[in-house]
């Protein structure tokens, strides 16, 4: 395991009684939520429960998976004492059966062992060079990573693991923080996967879109292409990168305290291997891997896996024609590639586990039931928008989200004569928040481990922006409804 540089100001001190007086209030909540669930058909309030323990202890910790365990067994609790531990273990044997996790086992190790191969061949650093003779600014470097990841559409791990990979070795020469770069590829993920209507989400999206009987059968697509203008989140949250890189919005709170270590030179972050080749680096040796990646995932209709697999397979016959090294040593390479995703891939494990208690607490249906009596057609997309983001941001659950949401906002805003595209967009809007903010969200975790820092820097650092954006959705929303 890696290990965790942090500096001392980073970290919350927690005492014993601290711990004792939360853990007191966390047991007797869990027993209040359990007697109300097994006297009542729901848990009412109690429902947010476990997601406010995950907060609260990840808050607290400046930790990331053991909140999410913590969190994930107290709903367990609430929903069944006598047997909490055994349906813990069968949710999680369902999860790893599920054909989500295991593809994102594969698709995330995989590209584990991608980014190991490219950083042994010490391409990364070709590409670090080449970019380096054009770019000399802080601003500079933060508007290439910028329009990099609005380039790799396709899938937002690839985009996230892609465009870090590429860009951190020259963030750091111009002494851009870790966070900061973090913050610019988690904007350019999941908000440009939903603007360019060739992505994965817009697949999903279009299929509910259809299942939901507003478009016929094959043409959800189109359906989906007329939404565009009204995604607000995704395109307030892109837009306000380059705001930050020219200084228009400042840095302030933990980003500015991250910036100002980078530019001291103070910076600390997960430690790395250095580049493993003693020839001299290739920029062909990062272009052409990464080409394959892009392409094959296209070409297999936005098949991250197999993307993933024939840019090993190419990374592979390139260093060994090379003579960069030998075959077991490259392997050993994707070996160590695979370990280093092993706790971003714990850390999503068990947000899944958790979205499965939170489905039994009826968390989701509770908000939105007791949201709806106050909604008008006025008020419908903006209020839609907060609920469901907070939702997303607490849960972890964006695609759950919208499966739930989609059969319950579409009737209503029929209901309620509401524009319906201004409605959609409210609810694409608040999945692209969750994704973006959501400090256990697979992409937050994923843009940290790309970036070399944990998922809570990340997730606090940016934690200012993804609200200034949100705030921004929620008043454009209003004003336009």
């Amino acid at each position: 395991m890696e290990k965790i540089l942090t500096p001392k100001t980073d970290r919350l001190p927690i005492g014993w009684l601290k711990l004792a007086v939360f853990g007191g209030a966390l047991l007797l909540l869990t027993l209040l939520g359990a007697k109300t669930g097994a006297s009542d058909t729901g848990f009412g309030w109690f429902a947010l429960l476990p997601t406010l323990v995950v907060l609260g202890l990840a808050l607290l910790t400046h930790r990331t998976l053991e909140p999410l365990l913590a969190g994930t067994l107290v709903g367990f609790v609430m929903v069944a004492p006598d047997h909490a531990l055994q349906n813990f273990v069968a949710s999680s044997l369902e999860v790893m059966k599920g054909p989500i996790m295991g593809w994102l086992i594969l698709v995330c190790g995989l590209l584990g062992s991608l980014i190991a191969l490219l950083q042994f061949s010490g391409s990364t650093l070709a590409f670090s060079d080449a970019l380096g003779r054009y770019i000399k600014h802080r601003s500079h470097a933060l508007m290439a990573s910028w329009l990099l990841g609005i380039a790799i559409f396709i899938d937002d791990y690839l985009n996230a693991l892609t465009v870090s990979t590429a860009m951190r070795k020259l963030s750091d020469q111009l002494k851009v923080s870790r966070e900061m770069l973090a913050y610019v590829v988690d904007s350019t993920s999941a908000p440009v996967c939903l603007i360019v209507p060739f992505s994965t989400w817009v697949i999903y999206l279009a299929g509910l879109i259809e299942a939901n009987g507003l478009a016929a059968e094959g043409t959800g697509f189109n359906y989906y292409l007329g939404l565009l203008p009204y995604l607000i989140y995704p395109w307030v949250a892109l837009l306000l990168v380059p705001a930050v890189a020219y200084g228009l919005v400042p840095t302030f709170g933990a980003m500015k305290q991250a910036e100002t270590r980078a530019s001291n030179g103070t910076a600390t972050h997960l430690r790395e291997d250095n580049d493993g080749t003693r020839q001299p680096p290739q920029l062909i040796n990062f272009i052409l891997p990464v080409l394959t990646l892009l392409l094959a995932t296209w070409y297999f209709d936005i098949d991250a896996l197999m993307g993933v697999g024939c840019a090993l397979v190419v990374s592979l016959v390139l260093y060994r024609v090379q003579g960069l090294a030998s075959l077991p040593r490259l392997f050993d390479e994707i070996i160590h590639g695979v370990g280093t995703m092993l706790l971003p891939l714990g850390i999503v494990f068990a947000a899944f586990v958790l979205q499965t208690v939170n489905e039994q607490l009826g968390l989701a249906p509770y908000l939105i039931d007791t949201i709806t009596p106050y909604m008008n057609a006025q008020w419908l997309p903006a209020l839609s928008f907060l609920v469901l983001a907070a939702l997303t941001f607490a849960t972890g659950s964006f695609w759950g989200v919208y499966a739930i949401a989609f059969p319950i906002m579409v009737p209503l805003a029929q209901a309620l004569n509401a524009d319906m595209a201004l409605t959609l967009g409210a609810l694409i809007s608040a999945g692209a928040f969750g994704s973006h903010a959501c400090f256990f969200g697979d992409s937050t975790v994923i843009s940290a481990k790309g970036c070399g820092i944990t998922p809570m820097q990340h997730a606090l650092t940016q934690l200012p922006y993804t609200l200034i954006a949100a705030a921004i959705t929620t008043l454009l929303l209003w004003l336009l409804a």
